[in-house]
């Protein structure tokens, strides 16, 4: 009898100096490209919050990050809109980039990374109000990825999705 596959103990945490970015890859050029050059600089300079997911602290097997967005209510569904506000904009967090790598890509560590983003979302608009979680999917099927978790697609730019945190709150309870 063959012993038990070993279950894998993520850790998703901020990242820092001791991640090995050279050895990401995505395949995706764009996407490997800002995590080895670019998301150290967001975080300095405080334009996103990057996290990282790791079973021993070194090894990336993803990443995703976080920013403080503002919808234009007229993007916002009819029906949605109509119950939700008349100021003209509302405020919302972008999961900016969302990636795993290639060596984690049939396991469904990347429904990992979105879970964990929503939970940290979710926290975060206890202090700083949110309304929705915003993604700009980089084709149909990202789109279609955003949507198993409920994500809903605005009117006039289908490959932009939102999930109100109302939405968020019924998945954690």
């Amino acid at each position: 009898m063959a012993a038990p596959e070993e279950k894998r103990k993520f850790i998703v945490e901020p990242l820092s100096s001791a991640h090995d970015r050279a050895a990401f890859s995505c395949g995706q050029a764009v996407l490997d490209h800002y995590l080895k050059t670019q998301a150290r600089q967001d975080v300095r300079k405080q334009l996103a919050a990057v996290y990282i997911m790791t079973t021993d602290g070194e090894a990336i097997a993803g990443f995703y990050t976080l920013s403080q967005y503002v919808i234009r209510s007229a993007e916002i569904p009819e029906e949605i809109r109509h119950k939700l506000t008349r100021h003209d904009e509302v405020p919302a967090t972008l999961i900016g980039r969302l990636a795993r790598d290639r060596v984690h890509s049939e396991k469904g560590d990347g429904a990992l990374l979105v879970v964990d983003a929503l939970r940290r979302c979710l926290t975060a608009s206890v202090n700083v109000a949110s309304w929705a979680v915003i993604v700009d999917a980089k084709d149909d099927q990202t789109a279609a990825f955003y949507k198993k978790f409920d994500f809903i697609a605005f009117p006039s730019r289908p490959l932009k999705l939102f999930l109100p945190t109302v939405t968020i709150q019924k998945m954690f309870v």
